[in-house]
């Protein structure tokens, strides 16, 4: 049922789910539903494009459409791993959609490409044994860096935690596992640039 009045709520929406800004929304109508529910309807100051705001209790439980910000990486990355920056866009999108369980899985999927196609670069003579090796193998033999193992090994263990079963780090989410994504990818950028500036800057 539309209102005819602006219904009592407690808070409103304060980021725009199509833009991503902070904003103060414009609020422009209500329709009820059952169970003292309301979808809102209002409009972004900043995109100027309409959103909704479900409401239960005089509290928002969701606001739709939802839209995702697509992660930028360095160029030296996309060239590397055009496949990791796919599937983890792919990830977050699936994220910006409440698809949470789905958003482990492609993480850890993206992060395989990262550090594969990191190995096959640094070592092309076995390409096909680094694609066809587990990936905690290919993490343990062949990256050389202490500390990008270590870290490697630490976000292929939250990776595996998506998809298993039973859950070993139980402290643990998926923003711990992108966080550690992201160390990881500056590493292997500034392992590439060292590599560059080295090889351009000879005496």
């Amino acid at each position: 049922m539309l209102c005819s009045s602006e219904p009592n709520i407690r808070n409103i929406p304060t980021k725009c789910p199509r833009c991503h800004h902070a904003i103060n929304p414009n609020y422009v109508g209500a329709v009820k539903g059952k169970y003292n529910e309301y979808d809102l309807f209002f409009n972004c100051p900043h995109c100027d494009r309409g959103f909704i705001g479900e409401y239960k209790d005089g509290y928002v439980q969701f606001v739709s459409p939802l839209s995702y910000q697509k992660e930028s990486f360095e160029k030296e990355i996309e060239e590397l791993s055009p496949n990791f920056v796919e599937i983890y866009n792919q990830s977050i999108e699936a994220e910006s959609q409440n698809l949470n369980q789905l958003t482990g899985i492609g993480l850890r999927k993206s992060f395989e490409f990262l550090i594969k196609d990191f190995l096959v670069y640094k070592n092309p003579d076995i390409e096909e044994k680094i694609k066809k090796t587990q990936l905690s193998r290919c993490i343990n033999n062949y990256i050389e860096d202490v500390k990008l193992k270590q870290i490697s090994e630490r976000a292929t263990w939250l990776g595996n935690d998506e998809t298993h079963y039973v859950r070993k780090w139980e402290d643990k989410d998926i923003k711990d596992l992108k966080l550690l994504i992201q160390v990881t990818v500056n590493m292997i950028h500034n392992d590439l640039l060292t590599e560059k500036y080295l090889s351009d800057m000879t005496n």
